[in-house]
């Protein structure tokens, strides 16, 4: 079976047959995976179960009102 890793929005899926082919998901970024895709037998697809940006991991804190 196939698994996705829903921690990345972007996969790498390489062939290495014509019916036979394995995903890699570690990508942040279709730019990144093309870099790794280029010269390859391998696509770059959308991760269907990426789960989103973690919870709580927001880049600054929210702001209290007063």
């Amino acid at each position: 079976a196939q698994t996705y890793d829903p921690n990345y929005p972007v996969c790498l899926q390489v062939y290495r047959g014509f019916m036979d082919y394995y995903f890699e998901c570690g990508y942040q970024t279709m730019a990144q995976c093309a870099a790794s895709a280029s010269g390859r037998a391998a696509q770059c697809v959308e991760n269907p179960y990426y789960g989103g940006p973690k919870a709580g991991r927001s880049k600054r804190p929210k702001r209290q009102q007063q």
